[in-house]
C-alpha cells in the first residue's frame, strides 16, 4: 500500500482517474476487456468526474460492479447508489460493455446477493476504486468487519457512525430515515482486485485515515485491510491527511 497526499480534492480525484485509466487500458490491450468496481458517496465525486473525461478508453470494452446498496431502497431515491452511478457515471459512457447493478429493493437480499456473486465470480476484478468511511469502513463493512467470508456480497447491518455520515453528507434528512440494512461487496472479494485505488477527502476522515494507513490491521479499522494488498493507491487531500 502507497498513499499520496494531494493539494485538494480536484487534484486528489484527477490523479486517481489517471491511475486507474491506465490499468483499464492495460488490461484492455493485454485481455481485451477490463472489470472495474466503483465506489459512491460524496469522497467518489472528483474521481468520476475526472475518470469520465479521461480519452482513450475503450469503454464497450469495461464491465463495472459497484460496491454496495441499501436493503429496501428504490432508485428514485435520492440516496440511491444506483442513482448515483447512473446519473455521473453511466450517462457519461453509455457504450460501456456492461454494468451490474446491486438490486436492494429487489425482493430477497440474500437471493440478490447470490444472484450477484455468480456473476462476480466470472470477472475478474481489475482495479476497485473505493473509499475509506469515518469510522474506517470499507464499502459498507463497518466494525467489526468480517474478514473471513468468502462470499462476494452479503448483507450487512449498518452501524450508528455509518449511518450518522450518510445523513452528514446530506443524503437524509434525519437519522432515522437511513436505512439500517445493506448489500454489500464482501472485505475479501475487494481485496481479490487486482488493484485498488481509494480517494478520501476532507478532515472529518483524518482520524479514520490515521488508523487504517499506520496503525494495526484489525476489523475495528476495516480499512486497515489495505495495507495487506500489494498493489493499492490511496489518494488523500491535505485535510484528509493532517493527522499522518
Amino acid at each position: 500500500m502507497e498513499y499520496h497526499i494531494c493539494k485538494s480534492r480536484n487534484e486528489m480525484g484527477e490523479q486517481a482517474a489517471r491511475q486507474a485509466a491506465e490499468i483499464m487500458k492495460q488490461s484492455i490491450r493485454e485481455k481485451g476487456t477490463a472489470n472495474i468496481i466503483l465506489a459512491t458517496g460524496a469522497s467518489q465525486f472528483e474521481t468520476i468526474k475526472a475518470l469520465v473525461g479521461i480519452s482513450g478508453i475503450d469503454w464497450s470494452k469495461v464491465v463495472m460492479f459497484h460496491l454496495d446498496e441499501y436493503v429496501g431502497m428504490p432508485e428514485s431515491h435520492p440516496a440511491s447508489f444506483r442513482k448515483y452511478l447512473k446519473e455521473r457515471f453511466i450517462a457519461h459512457v453509455p457504450e460501456l460493455k456492461a454494468s451490474y447493478f446491486v438490486e436492494g429493493d429487489k425482493g430477497d437480499p440474500e437471493q440478490e446477493c447470490e444472484r450477484l456473486n455468480r456473476i462476480i465470480s466470472e470477472h475478474p476484478v481489475d482495479v476497485a476504486l473505493a473509499g475509506i468511511g469515518e469510522n474506517g469502513h470499507l464499502a459498507f463493512n463497518d466494525p467489526p468487519a468480517d474478514f473471513e467470508t468468502e462470499s462476494p456480497y452479503i448483507v450487512v447491518e449498518l452501524d450508528e457512525a455509518c449511518r450518522k455520515q450518510q445523513m452528514g453528507e446530506g443524503w437524509f434528512p434525519e437519522l432515522e430515515d437511513v436505512p439500517r440494512k445493506a448489500i454489500s461487496m464482501s472485505v475479501k472479494q475487494i481485496m481479490k482486485s487486482k488493484n485498488i485505488i481509494c480517494s478520501v477527502p476532507d478532515r472529518r476522515k483524518a482520524e479514520a485515515v490515521k488508523h487504517c494507513l499506520t496503525g494495526d490491521v484489525t476489523n475495528m479499522h476495516p480499512a486497515s485491510i489495505l495495507q495487506n494488498h500489494p498493489n493499492c493507491t490511496i489518494y488523500l487531500d491535505s485535510e484528509s491527511a493532517s493527522l499522518l
